[in-house]
């Protein structure tokens, strides 16, 4: 058995999976919490969110995300990845810094316009 607080919304249920029994989520108020308990267990993911260089703005760092969750074994190479980036104003929210990353369908992209 395995107990997890669910965040997929701010109730923070108490979850208790059983590893043996299916990955039985126990604990949730709503089906969401049953999914995220059987997948934080079975293959955990995680939005990553950073910031990178920026020339020609008016500050230093761009701030920016994963567009989709990333496998959680492939959050510190993204962020390996993330430190070597670097961007030109202007950028526009939304736009894609870098597609496809690690082999997965996940971009980085700018979550603000400079």
């Amino acid at each position: 058995m395995t107990n997890l607080i669910c965040i997929t919304c701010p109730k923070g249920c108490h979850l208790t999976v059983d590893e043996e029994n299916d990955y039985k989520v126990t604990g949730n108020a709503c089906p969401r919490g049953a999914e995220y308990g059987r997948n934080e267990m079975l293959h955990p993911v995680r939005v990553i969110t950073s910031t990178v260089k920026i020339e020609g703005a008016d500050i230093a760092r761009l701030p920016v995300k994963t567009d989709r969750p990333l496998p959680k074994e492939k959050m510190f190479d993204c962020m390996q990845l993330i430190n070597s980036l670097s961007a030109k104003s202007p950028v526009k929210v939304g736009q894609v810094l870098a597609g496809n990353i690690l082999g997965t369908d996940v971009n980085i992209v700018a979550t603000k316009s400079l």
